[in-house]
């Protein structure tokens, strides 16, 4: 199955219904490509965890392959690369996306102290 374009509030019904059918009437694996996906809120978002939710109950699962670089760093930072399964597309994958192993959180504002010189109060 293939997902494309702005995946928001306004797309999301259809969406979940295409989703949900494709889900109820097959069995194993179910690959979604979402290459062409942006997703735009957490809706997006909702409507796939349901999906994965929904597939896990029927005894499936739901594999999104070629997950776009902006939805994959979207999907890292809820913490939902926990939760789904992303494949990137190569021959043999099935594990985590190998992206995800390159996006790192931000570094936190730290103060670097370059003296050895103790600072003084001020």
């Amino acid at each position: 199955m293939r997902v494309s374009g702005r995946l928001d509030v306004h797309s999301v019904p259809e969406v979940r219904a295409a989703l949900h059918a494709a889900v109820d009437r097959g069995s194993g694996r179910l690959v979604v490509n979402v290459d062409g996906v942006v997703v735009a809120d957490a809706t997006g978002l909702g409507v796939l965890v349901g999906a994965h939710r929904r597939a896990q109950r029927a005894g499936r699962e739901l594999v999104l392959r070629d997950v776009p670089l902006p939805a994959l760093r979207l999907v890292r930072v809820t913490r939902l690369h926990r939760v789904l399964h992303l494949d990137d597309g190569a021959a043999g994958a099935g594990g985590p996306h190998p992206a995800v192993a390159r996006l790192r959180p931000r570094a936190q504002n730290r103060r670097v102290e370059t003296s050895s010189t103790p600072r003084r109060a001020s």
